[in-house]
């Protein structure tokens, strides 16, 4: 087998085994309710901080990040819909 037979299976796994995007790339405010809502708390404020840095251009503080965060979850978690993006919560 030449070498770039196995490299070329392990991508072609990793496209098909049906993950979502934001769980291998930080799609920011992109990210969708569902896909939000099964991560972790650490790739959760990896999304948040990438979405609020996208919109200032300038790194959000711990507290900002979570206070976002808080909002984000209760916004998925009531009105929001599994395919709304994060960045439609309300927050500041």
């Amino acid at each position: 087998m030449k070498p770039i037979v196995p490299a070329t299976l392990a991508i072609a796994a990793l496209l098909f085994s049906g993950c979502s995007a934001s769980k291998v790339i930080n799609t920011g405010g992109d990210t969708k309710c569902k896909d939000f809502t099964s991560q972790d708390e650490k790739k959760q404020n990896d999304e948040v901080s990438k979405m609020l840095k996208d919109k200032s251009g300038a790194d959000p503080s711990n507290i900002e990040i979570s206070a976002t965060r808080l909002s984000v979850t209760t916004y998925c978690q009531t009105v929001g819909k599994p395919d709304s993006k994060i960045s439609e919560a309300p927050h500041g």
